[in-house]
């Protein structure tokens, strides 16, 4: 079992992650949740931590940063897009028993100190930003590492934010698939 609880969306997203593997998992209901829920969810914090596992949209995104601001030491699981989506529908209810438990195994905290493992001028070099293909290479990397897709600003922000070692990318950077610079 699954020490922290896992925060989601929805209710499908519930059935879909307690079907993938045993854990207590506790749902928003969107982006309408109250101050009371973030209260309850600080609570569930202090006692066992959290993961958040958002759908991979601009909705989910938000609800992301909003508890994210409102409770500290977080984790932070992510599912690409592309293993989140069905006839057109993008969320953690699509995803795969497989690919929600890859998700919840590369959960992450946000390190809360300034941390600059990787530059702009690092993620230019090795065209992450700036090239024809960069945002794929970020939406490939992203999915590697676990941190998620995100524009070039962000990608460097979850890098160092998540505590991303040099070692670590470098790893995941001879896994994709052609990289070339």
């Amino acid at each position: 079992m699954i020490k922290e609880v896992i925060v989601v969306e929805g209710k499908d997203d519930i059935v879909a992650v307690k079907n993938a593997l045993e854990a207590e998992v506790i749902a928003t209901g969107g982006f309408g949740y109250k101050k009371k829920f973030i209260q309850e969810l600080k609570a569930i914090s202090k006692r066992r931590g959290l993961i958040i596992l958002t759908d991979p949209d601009h909705a989910g995104e938000q609800i992301r940063k909003d508890i994210s601001r409102n409770i500290k030491g977080c984790k932070h699981a992510f599912l690409p897009q592309g293993k989140a989506l069905k006839k057109n529908d993008i969320g953690v209810e699509n995803a795969t028993k497989e690919d929600i438990v890859e998700a919840i195994s590369k959960a992450r905290p946000i390190i809360t100190q300034k941390r600059e493992e990787f530059s702009k001028i690092d993620l230019i070099e090795l065209g992450f930003i700036g090239g024809a293909n960069s945002r794929n290479k970020r939406e490939e990397m992203g999915d590697i590492l676990g941190i998620g897709y995100a524009n070039s600003k962000q990608f460097l922000n979850r890098l160092n934010n998540f505590g991303v070692t040099r070692e670590e990318f470098l790893k995941a950077l001879e896994r994709m698939e052609g990289y070339d610079r």
